[in-house]
C-alpha cells in the first residue's frame, strides 16, 4: 500500500465523516502542510468553503458562522505559528461555548524538535481552551485505520457539541508527498451511516431536587431572575413563561435576546445598569430569592449590587460550568433550563407579587423616561448612536456589538420593542481582537447585520474585512471613532492626568475612508444626526460592505453619562414621591 492511497483513503475518510456528522462550513487558511485537507474539502460537494488568508481572522470568522448558524465550523491552517494565531478565537470559543474544529496540519513524529522549518510543538497548543484535544494518527489504508478516523472524527464533533459546546483541537501529522489523488477520494465519499451513532439525554432534575427548589422558591416575596446570554431560542420562551408564572422581574442582558421580539414584555427590566448606581434604589429593591440563568450580564453595577445580597443565589446551567464571577451563588443547579423552567411551573401555584413587580417596572420606566432625552441631543455622541441604530434597524436583522464601551452603551440604550433583532458579542473573553472578523461571520448567515464598533477595535481587525469584500457579505459597520480607548476616561486610570493620554487614551489619528477604500467598502463620515439616518436605512437597500463613521468625544461622552445618571436619579424620586439628593 503505498502513501498517496494511504493519504487519501485515510482523509477522504475523515472529511465524509465530518459531513455525515453535519459539518458544512470549513473556514480554510492557505499553506502547504494543509494541502490534502484543503483539496478534499474543496472537492466535496457538501462542504462550504471559506478561505481567509490572515489565520487570526480566519479562526474568528468560523467563530461567527458558527454562532449564527448554532453548528460546529471547522476551521484548517498549516503548520508553525499559524496554529497558534488561531488561538485567540479558539479562547473566545471556549469561554463563550461555541463549537469549533479546529484542524491543524504539522510535520511527523521524525521532523520534530530537529530544527525542520515551520514546526512548532503543537501538541495540547492551545491547553485548557478547548474541550478535548486528539493527536491523529499517521494516514495509513487499512480497515481499522480507516474506521478509526470516521470514529475519532464522530467523537470530535459530539464533545464540540455537547454542552458546554466548544472547540475541539485535532493535530494531523502528514508526510510528504501531499497531494492526495482526488480520482481515489470519490471512492470514500458518501457513506449511508455514521460510523458510530452517539446517544446522550437532557440533562434533568430529580422530583426530590425540583421539589426542593419549588419550596425555596414559595417561600420568597421578593424574587427576581437574572438573564446572561442565552444560549437556545427555546429558552426565550420558557423564561419568560416561568417569569410571569412566579411574578419575578426579569433583568435582562442584552444577549440575553430577551428585550426584542414579538411576546410580552410585562415582567422585563431592561435599565438597571442605570438605577442600580443609585444607592437609595440599589437598598429599596433588595430581593429575598435570585434565579440567574447564563453568565453574569454585561453590567457591572448589577453584579456589585448582587454580591451585597444575602438572599439565596441559584445559577441554573445545562453547561454544569461554574460562572459565578461574584461568588454570590448560593446553589448551581446543573440542568437543562428549558426543563428547569416547565417542571417547577408544574409545581408552583400562580403568584404574581404585584407590588414587588409593579415597583420594579416604576422604577424601570422612570429610568427608561430619563435615558430617553438623549434623543433630543443634537451633537454627535456615542449613546445616540446606540438610541438610533436600535430604532432604525429592521425586523429579523441581526446586532453585533463590539466590546468595551460599544456593548456597555447597548446595555444602556437597548430597550424592550416588538421588532425581532438578533444580539450578538464576543463576550466570552471580552477582547478587541477579532470583532470585525465574528461580524462578518455572522452576516455571512444573515440578511441583514449591523456591527457597532469603537475605533480602536476596528482598526484591531481591519484584515477582517477582506472576507467581507470576497464574500460579498451584506454588512453596515457603524465606527464610533473617539480616536482612543474610551472606556479609560471612566476608569481611575483617567486621573493620571499626565501619562494617561500617552499610555490608555492611545490617540491614533487614523484616516478610515482610506481602509474603506483599500477594501471596497461605501463610506460615509457623517455630521449630524439627520445625515447619519440616512447614510444607515439606505444601507439596507443595497449590498455589500457599508462604512458610517461617526466621530465624537471622549470628554464630552464622560460628561454626559454623568449627566445622565443624575437625570436617572432624579426621575426615580419623583415616581417615588422622595426627596432629591
Amino acid at each position: 500500500m503505498n502513501h498517496i492511497e494511504s493519504l487519501t483513503a485515510y482523509l477522504s475518510s475523515f472529511v465524509d465523516e465530518l459531513v455525515i456528522n453535519g459539518v458544512r462550513d470549513v473556514v480554510v487558511s492557505p499553506g502547504s502542510r494543509s494541502t490534502p485537507l484543503a483539496l478534499l474539502f474543496a472537492e466535496n460537494p457538501e462542504m462550504r468553503i471559506y478561505l481567509d488568508i490572515d489565520e487570526r481572522s480566519a479562526g474568528f470568522l468560523a467563530l461567527g458562522l458558527a454562532k449564527a448558524k448554532k453548528k460546529p465550523v471547522a476551521l484548517l491552517c498549516t503548520s508553525g505559528t499559524a496554529t497558534a494565531n488561531y488561538y485567540p478565537a479558539v479562547v473566545e470559543a471556549f469561554c463563550a461555548r461555541i463549537p469549533l474544529l479546529v484542524l491543524t496540519a504539522d510535520r511527523p513524529r521524525e521532523l520534530q524538535s530537529v530544527g525542520a522549518p515551520q514546526t512548532i510543538g503543537q501538541s495540547e497548543l492551545y491547553g485548557s481552551h478547548v474541550k478535548r484535544f486528539i493527536e491523529m494518527e499517521i494516514p495509513e489504508n487499512n480497515t481499522f485505520m480507516l474506521r478509526y478516523t470516521r470514529t475519532v472524527c464522530a467523537r470530535a464533533v459530539f464533545a464540540a457539541t455537547t454542552r458546554p459546546f466548544g472547540p475541539v483541537h485535532l493535530n494531523f501529522p502528514l508526510r510528504e508527498p501531499l497531494l492526495p489523488d482526488m480520482k481515489e477520494a470519490v471512492n470514500y465519499r458518501a457513506q449511508e451511516k455514521k460510523a458510530v451513532s452517539i446517544t446522550s439525554g437532557t440533562l434533568a432534575l430529580s422530583s426530590s431536587a425540583n421539589h426542593s427548589i419549588a419550596e425555596t422558591i414559595r417561600r420568597a416575596q421578593k424574587g427576581i431572575i437574572v438573564c446572561g446570554q442565552l444560549e437556545f431560542s427555546g429558552m426565550k420562551e420558557a423564561i419568560t413563561t416561568f417569569a410571569e408564572r412566579l411574578g419575578f422581574p426579569v433583568l435582562a442582558d442584552p444577549l440575553s435576546q430577551l428585550r426584542r421580539g414579538s411576546y410580552t414584555f410585562s415582567n422585563i427590566i431592561e435599565c438597571y445598569d442605570s438605577f442600580l448606581r443609585d444607592e437609595q434604589t440599589a437598598l429599596l429593591l433588595q430581593p429575598d430569592l435570585v434565579i440567574r440563568f447564563g453568565p453574569m450580564p454585561v453590567s457591572k453595577a448589577l453584579m456589585l449590587w448582587l454580591k451585597q445580597q444575602k438572599s439565596p443565589h441559584l445559577v441554573v446551567d445545562g453547561g454544569q460550568g461554574w460562572r459565578d464571577p461574584s461568588a454570590a451563588a448560593t446553589e448551581m443547579v446543573y440542568c437543562d433550563e428549558e426543563r428547569f423552567c416547565y417542571d417547577l411551573i408544574d409545581l408552583l401555584p400562580e403568584n404574581k407579587h404585584r407590588d414587588w413587580l409593579a415597583l420594579w417596572r416604576k422604577i424601570n420606566e422612570a429610568a427608561k423616561t430619563a435615558l430617553l432625552s438623549i434623543r433630543d441631543e443634537q451633537v454627535l455622541s456615542e449613546e445616540k448612536a446606540v438610541v438610533l441604530t436600535s430604532d432604525l434597524m429592521p425586523d429579523h436583522s441581526c446586532l453585533f456589538v463590539g466590546n468595551s464601551m460599544p456593548i456597555r452603551e447597548l446595555d444602556t440604550f437597548l430597550f424592550t420593542g416588538s421588532r425581532d433583532i438578533a444580539v450578538y458579542a464576543n463576550r466570552g473573553a471580552n477582547g478587541i481582537d477579532g470583532v470585525v472578523s465574528t461580524a462578518v461571520g455572522v452576516s455571512l448567515v444573515s440578511k441583514h447585520t449591523v456591527l457597532v464598533i469603537g475605533d480602536l477595535s476596528f482598526f484591531h481587525d481591519m484584515n477582517g474585512l477582506l472576507a467581507a469584500k470576497q464574500y460579498q457579505a451584506n454588512l453596515t459597520i457603524v465606527l464610533i471613532n473617539n480616536d482612543g480607548g474610551g472606556i479609560f476616561s471612566f476608569l481611575p486610570q483617567a486621573s493620571e492626568k499626565e501619562n494617561f493620554e500617552t499610555l490608555f487614551g492611545t490617540p491614533h489619528g487614523l484616516d478610515f475612508s482610506n481602509t474603506a477604500r483599500l477594501y471596497g467598502a461605501d463610506y460615509k463620515n457623517v455630521g449630524s444626526w439627520s445625515e447619519f439616518a440616512s447614510a444607515f436605512t439606505h444601507s439596507f437597500s443595497k449590498p455589500g460592505l457599508k462604512i458610517i463613521e461617526i466621530r465624537t468625544n471622549r470628554e464630552e461622552n464622560v460628561r454626559k453619562r454623568r449627566q445622565l445618571r443624575l437625570l436617572v436619579n432624579e426621575q426615580i424620586s419623583e415616581v417615588l414621591g422622595r426627596d432629591r439628593q
